[in-house]
């Protein structure tokens, strides 16, 4: 115990904090996702990390990323390269002496439950997500009290460029909704939304809209059987998350001008709410959803995919995404069985890309330019 005290209090070192080197690895560059002036981790163009990091008292050090062994130097760092890793943003921690440790020198995010060090690993000449010298919009954090419960909510929400200056339009509204043991945040911190849409307006591929962000609930555990613990949220967001965004911002208030979408468990929630409340949503976009969240052509929508043609009057966009390499319930079946009952909707599949944010910053991207046509 008091040697993983001592090692926890020596990763917060002034040595810790910033690993200097006189060189650095040729072709390759520092991590978005490390701490301001950190060199390291840095990453090349076959998207291989490279680790350079000095712990005080380590004896063996691992990064959880591919299970990397590194080795110490002879100024005392301890250095390592990974195998080449796939584009997208990767949870990982530092295993000293056996020991799970964040990376001093990475940022850290809430994914899977849990505080990370994290890292983004860039997609090579598609770079949809970057920041570019564009028009970019806000992303507000707002706290207002939900009237049918009395509690204080917390949402994040993007408004698009000009918001303030075009003081006579309204806007279009998008719910997007996170995973299983993510929050709020993880739609513009992990997912980089607001940068997604900021360089798709501007390149007139989507409409300038309002995404609302707000919390799932779905980090907690069923109260009784009856119940699933993410169905609270599925009231609220009708009940209360809507009626402020309408009454706080300047929206288009009509079901053509609101879309709902999620990923993961928020898939879930998606299908959810929209199937009980479509007189409120026209759009609607579901990302590697749970498959207990869609029960069936025969029931799903309160049977109205067994009648495609009044299905799609009322669903302008209805979509299913997954990635390539995720197994079929994430979207695949569903998508199959709607073709077979003619059901209309657009299918995306990301390549390559398993149950993590690359498959969905890959889906909104395709999803968000079909919005509010």
């Amino acid at each position: 115990m008091k040697k993983t005290l001592i090692i926890i209090l020596a990763l917060f070192s002034l040595n810790t904090i910033i690993a200097q080197q006189s060189e650095l690895p040729a072709r390759t560059k520092a991590a978005s996702t490390n701490i301001v002036g950190s060199d390291y981790p840095r990453i090349d163009d076959a998207g291989k990390v490279y680790f350079k990091v000095k712990i005080d008292g380590a004896e063996s050090v691992k990064v959880s990323l591919d299970n990397t062994v590194l080795t110490k130097d002879s100024d005392g760092f301890w250095t390592g390269t990974t195998n080449p890793m796939s584009p997208g943003f990767y949870c990982y921690a530092l295993k000293v002496n056996g020991v799970d440790m964040p990376d001093p020198l990475s940022e850290t995010f809430w994914d899977a439950g849990h505080i990370f060090s994290c890292i983004d690993i860039p997609e090579s000449n598609n770079n949809f997500y970057d920041i570019k010298d564009v028009p970019h919009g806000d992303v507000r954090s707002v706290w207002y009290k939900a009237k049918s419960t009395g509690e204080m909510r917390h949402a994040y929400i993007y408004t698009p460029p000009f918001y303030e200056k075009n003081t006579k339009s309204r806007y279009p509204v998008l719910y997007l909704l996170h995973g299983m043991n993510q929050d709020r945040r993880a739609w513009s911190q992990q997912g980089r939304a607001n940068f997604i849409l900021d360089n798709l307006i501007a390149e007139g591929k989507a409409k300038p809209m309002i995404i609302v962000m707000e919390d799932g609930g779905i980090a907690g555990i069923s109260k009784n059987n009856k119940q699933h613990f993410w169905d609270a949220f599925c009231k609220t967001i009708i009940s209360d998350v809507i009626p402020m965004v309408d009454s706080e911002y300047r929206t288009l208030t009509d079901r053509e001008h609101r879309a709902i979408a999620g990923l993961s468990l928020g898939g879930a929630q998606t299908y959810q709410i929209s199937q009980d409340n479509l007189d409120k949503f026209a759009y609607i976009g579901v990302f590697s959803a749970a498959p207990f969240g869609f029960s069936g052509i025969q029931s799903a929508y309160k049977g109205l995919l067994n009648k495609p043609d009044e299905f799609a009057k009322l669903v302008k966009v209805f979509f299913i995404s997954q990635g390539s390499i995720e197994g079929d319930g994430a979207g695949r079946k569903i998508h199959l069985d709607l073709e077979k009952a003619g059901v209309k909707h657009i299918y995306y599949e990301s390549p390559g890309t398993a149950h993590v944010f690359q498959t969905w910053r890959r889906s909104l991207k395709e999803f968000a330019p079909l919005l509010f046509k």
